[in-house]
């Protein structure tokens, strides 16, 4: 089986990457969260997260999202000499912001089918890489996803990941496992199964569903538990001292960040909103966390979250 770490925006940038693959491992491939090319390619920040000097050592494919066949193509001549061999088009991301200007799971609307038909083919047709597609079932309905499915078959792409909901599901309805299998059935290319695997017994039991599967993309579950590759295959649990160390190698590379101690708890705080959920009893510390702005605060509310158990089930859930 192959683990693959899940793209996730704000999240999984390069130096955590770096981090989790030094201090957990267990995952076989790590997705960038998406690049937004603009007309002179790939830039800034976009640039930064492909730098080879930033993946030096952890198998990385970059993951665009655009609806611009021209700009998709462009990035990919980047990264082709930056060494890369295979990218992913974001065909799923939720985001309200994201799904109006008809990119990720916007682009899968009904209305927009001959748009990515048309996408799809000059992509496959120029692009010096080989692609991947990451998908949602559909906009509202997985009923959708048999016409999308027939136009994916029809391109030789290295993988179709197929996130088990559709778009207005974002990630509060239960995953789609019946929809899942008759997209299964019937798809040509290799699949990756991707949403909801939070513990190794989830993992355990979709493999017991589909054994047929060699691919599983991990998202809030691994980012909540950075040890849950490794406990699928075979190591020991998540423990309390080697989160702490992640957080605190994670936090002082964010602090030497421009921005000063504000920022830099204002962006670890995303990090918290998913090990929160690895602590017992530790509603009140992670509520004085949430409101923290000042670096003597965050550090006195950190101090309270470790004092807490991890939680028997390491299992992710809203906090």
């Amino acid at each position: 089986m192959q683990l693959y770490f899940a793209p996730m925006e704000g999240v999984t940038p390069w130096h955590y990457r770096q981090t989790h693959a030094a201090l957990f491992g267990g995952v076989d491939c790590y997705y960038t969260p998406f690049l937004n090319p603009t007309e002179a390619g790939l830039a800034g920040k976009a640039l930064q997260e492909v730098l080879p000097e930033h993946n030096r050592g952890v198998n990385t494919v970059p993951q665009i999202l655009t609806n611009n066949a021209e700009r998709f193509v462009l990035a990919c001549q980047t990264l082709a000499e930056l060494g890369y061999t295979e990218v992913d088009l974001n065909l799923g991301c939720p985001s309200g912001t994201v799904v109006a200007k008809g990119r990720g799971a916007g682009f899968l609307a009904p209305s927009r089918r001959e748009q990515l038909e048309a996408f799809l083919e000059e992509i496959f047709a120029k692009s010096p890489l080989r692609i991947s597609l990451k998908t949602r079932l559909g906009m509202e309905s997985p009923g959708e996803f048999a016409e999308l499915l027939a136009l994916y078959n029809r391109y030789p792409a290295a993988q179709l990941t197929i996130h088990a909901r559709v778009r207005e599901d974002y990630y509060k309805r239960p995953v789609r496992w019946d929809a899942f299998a008759e997209a299964l059935a019937g798809c040509r290319l290799p699949v990756c199964y991707n949403g909801d695997i939070f513990t190794a017994e989830d993992y355990r039991r979709f493999c017991s569903a589909f054994p047929q599967v060699q691919r599983v993309m991990l998202g809030r579950g691994l980012v909540a538990n950075p040890a849950l590759a490794r406990e699928i295959i075979g190591g020991q649990p998540l423990q309390a001292a080697e989160l702490r160390r992640f957080h605190d190698v994670l936090f002082a590379q964010i602090c030497q960040r421009p921005g000063g101690d504000k920022n830099a708890i204002c962006r670890i705080k995303e990090q918290w909103n998913y090990w929160g959920a690895m602590f017992e009893g530790a509603e009140k510390p992670l509520k004085k966390l949430r409101k923290a702005s000042r670096m003597q605060d965050y550090t006195q509310a950190v101090e309270q979250i470790f004092a807490c158990p991890l939680t028997e089930s390491r299992k992710y859930h809203l906090v």
